[in-house]
């Protein structure tokens, strides 16, 4: 139990103020909230398991690299796609496909998750508790899962609060708002990564991928503007 309490703790307090619980606000503009915990809670469970599962060893499999870029692409998507669609063709997309929003969710969370500190927590707390023992590991997996849910129900609670109290226009905004930062700031430590903190040539590369970004959302702005204003013109 000791076990078990230490990594809860560890764990919730760790994620408080993480991106990941700014996503589940940003998500609960976007999607269904059963969609939501759905796609969440399997991240937080195969997060969990597979630092547990391997321990401090975890990372040194790991390329820190591909999975930031991997994550800045994934928020840029999320932020983009959230300009990009409209309420009727996010119910037809709902309708045609029950699992797709779970799997953007689950993926979205995963790859945001994965690397972090919160999961660099996990992989300490497997190494100084497990020692081998079934049990201690089980009771340190559903330690820092319970931690983990827990503390992103508040950026849930959040999300939802908004959602009921802001117009949806101004939510949508603040979700691209928010996947826009993620992606620019998980982008940032990938090129850090692969050209060392400082380079000129990583932070050019950050204005310049930074900028196509803006360039695409600007063009998709303009396109349904334009598109609303031929719609309005009678024939």
């Amino acid at each position: 139990m000791m076990i078990f309490l230490t990594a809860l703790a560890t764990i919730f307090i760790a994620e408080m103020g993480d991106k990941t619980q700014l996503l589940l606000v940003a998500m609960a503009g976007k999607y269904k909230i059963p969609h939501i915990l759905t796609g969440t809670w399997l991240a937080t469970a195969v997060l969990n398991l597979l630092a547990v599962g391997l321990g401090a060893a975890l990372g040194s499999y790991l390329d820190m690299r591909l999975i930031k870029a991997a994550a800045a692409l994934a928020f840029f998507w999320f932020a983009y796609s959230t300009l990009k669609e409209g309420e009727e063709e996010e119910t037809k997309k709902d309708v045609k496909s029950r699992f797709g929003p779970i799997i953007a969710i689950f993926l979205s969370f995963f790859i945001g998750e994965l690397g972090d500190k919160t999961q660099l927590s996990a992989i300490t707390l497997a190494a100084a508790y497990t020692n081998h023992n079934i049990y201690s590991a089980c009771y340190v997996f559903l330690g820092c899962t319970l931690g983990l849910i827990l503390a992103d129900l508040l950026g849930l609670i959040a999300g939802v609060v908004l959602k009921s109290r802001i117009p949806a226009g101004i939510l949508k905004k603040l979700s691209f708002l928010i996947f826009a930062f993620f992606g620019v700031e998980s982008l940032r430590a990938a090129l850090g990564l692969i050209f060392g903190e400082g380079n000129p040539a990583a932070a050019i590369l950050l204005v310049g991928v930074t900028a196509v970004f803006v360039l695409f959302c600007l063009m998709t702005i303009i396109k349904r503007r334009n598109a609303a204003r031929d719609e309005a013109i009678p024939k």
